[in-house]
């Protein structure tokens, strides 16, 4: 998957997704997520690929390492960009997740990337203290997320883009830092609490930036993905 900015199809239906889809060029990156998933099913991954979207499906899946693993293996066949664990989960399970991408790729074909998510980045150190019991700071628990994902060998973490350089330093420049939570300058929140403009994640070392609401809530949204692109690039205005 290359680094353009990837739009969240945060739709429930495949009409309303290929509505939307109309204005971009088949070129982009686009995030296939559970809503979306849950209702349409495989047959959206193999439409998206059919007309050459790079696809982020992004489940989160989190159980015990054997189911993992052979969920795995059935998204593999699926020949996605990219999909993801919760990092919670444990490194056994992060391992087997690989070994079930492993198998289940087809032959002459790439693996997916599989990241892990670290902290959703509606969580804040609050819930992390009061709901989790974890007993470090939120970034101190991104970070030993993170390095437990890379000594699974994943290619790299969903975080929030204020954990995005620490990551960097620990784990190094091209582990994936892939960053939701996106948005421009007063744009509204919603329900997330760690946010960021396009040029503070490329100015934090993000490597991917998830773009939902910012784009597909724009009354032009292929000029909100052009501006989002333009600050995210770092290209003069």
């Amino acid at each position: 998957m290359n680094r353009s900015p990837i739009i969240a199809l945060d739709f429930n239906s495949a009409e309303k997704t290929f509505d939307f889809l109309k204005a971009f060029d088949h070129s982009v990156n686009v995030k296939v997520g559970m809503e979306l998933y849950y209702k349409e099913g495989p047959a959206m991954i193999a439409r998206l690929k059919e007309e050459g979207y790079s696809i982020f499906l992004d489940l989160k899946l989190h159980d015990i390492p054997n189911t993992v693993k052979s969920a795995m293996n059935v998204l593999a066949s699926l020949e996605v960009d990219m999909v993801n664990v919760h990092a919670a989960g444990g490194k056994a399970m992060m391992e087997a997740a690989l070994e079930g991408l492993d198998i289940g790729t087809p032959a002459g074909k790439q693996r997916p990337a599989l990241i892990a998510v670290t902290q959703l980045t509606s969580t804040d150190d609050r819930q992390v203290r009061e709901e989790q019991l974890i007993g470090v700071p939120l970034q101190q628990s991104v970070e030993h997320y993170a390095k437990l994902a890379s000594s699974a060998h994943l290619d790299g973490v969903v975080c929030s883009v204020q954990e995005a350089k620490i990551i960097e330093e620990v784990c190094g420049k091209e582990f994936f830092k892939v960053t939701p939570g996106i948005r421009l300058a007063q744009g509204d929140v919603h329900d997330q609490k760690r946010v960021a403009t396009p040029a503070k994640a490329r100015q934090e070392g993000s490597t991917h930036i998830v773009v939902g609401r910012a784009i597909t809530g724009a009354k032009n949204p292929s000029e909100a993905y052009e501006l989002v692109n333009t600050l995210w690039e770092g290209t003069p205005q």
